[in-house]
């Protein structure tokens, strides 16, 4: 097995996430399993050397913030290869996580993992997030909502808060420049019964900055929302409107 650049453990200490020794050999499996399949299915365009950095430890930069590591239940939308939500998992063994992926094939690939891996009290579902959104099994029912790279604040506002419990957080995982997303997103935020809490600004082991977009769920979400597979994109929510 070839190992990641740097040591995720040793990483993630290294950001102030702490992270047992014996979960290292559960991220290099989940890594080997992205390379073997990425050869049939694009799960990922991140070169194998900076795999560590850039999608494990920039997973792990969630666990900075109480709210998520203090969840019972959290959810995962658009997991892709499973990330954040498989190394999130792997961290915090007794977290229950939900991964959420539109595509039948990533959903095929994330229940392989969780298998080989042999993790407990991890479930994937497809679908889209506006209609899991509207499924009584999963609306409403996380202590969190995550996302990396899904989408832009205005979308995900309307993805993931109809997912959290009130009183709940939604964290959106940005770049450097997730703060300048937040005035378009204003709106929809509050009319999905969100409040923005915080932006945390983090930074990778090799200097590269994030932004963690902390939103905190006051209000129940009216039950119209999230609306239609594809209406939030081509329709995002404003009162201008």
């Amino acid at each position: 097995m070839v190992r990641c650049e740097m040591e995720i453990v040793d990483g993630a200490k290294s950001m102030g996430v702490l992270v047992a020794t014996e979960a290292e050999p559960l991220f290099e499996l989940h890594r080997s399993m992205i390379v073997e399949w990425n050869q049939r299915l694009n799960l990922t365009s991140i070169p194998v050397q900076e795999m560590g950095e850039k999608h494990f430890l920039d997973s792990l930069t969630l666990l900075l913030l109480p709210e998520v590591e203090k969840s019972r239940r959290l959810i995962d939308v658009g997991s892709g290869a499973g990330f954040p939500g498989v190394p999130i998992k792997i961290a915090r063994p007794n977290m229950q996580i939900t991964l959420i992926d539109s595509l039948q094939k990533r959903i095929e690939f994330l229940k392989n993992v969780i298998d080989s891996l042999g993790l407990e009290g991890i479930n994937c579902f497809h679908g889209r997030a506006e209609e899991i959104g509207q499924n009584r099994t999963h609306r409403e029912q996380y202590d969190a909502a995550v996302a990396r790279a899904v989408a832009p604040l205005v979308l995900l506002a309307e993805y993931l808060l109809p997912l959290v419990r009130v009183g709940g957080t939604m964290v959106a995982m940005k770049g450097p420049g997730g703060r300048d997303e937040v005035p378009e997103a204003a709106d929809a935020v509050e009319m999905l019964g969100g409040e923005l809490s915080r932006i945390i600004d983090t930074a990778l082991p090799s200097g590269d900055r994030r932004q963690l977009v902390v939103i905190k769920k006051m209000t129940a979400t009216a039950e119209r929302y999230p609306r239609r597979p594809g209406i939030p994109r081509k329709n995002p929510l404003s009162r201008k409107k």
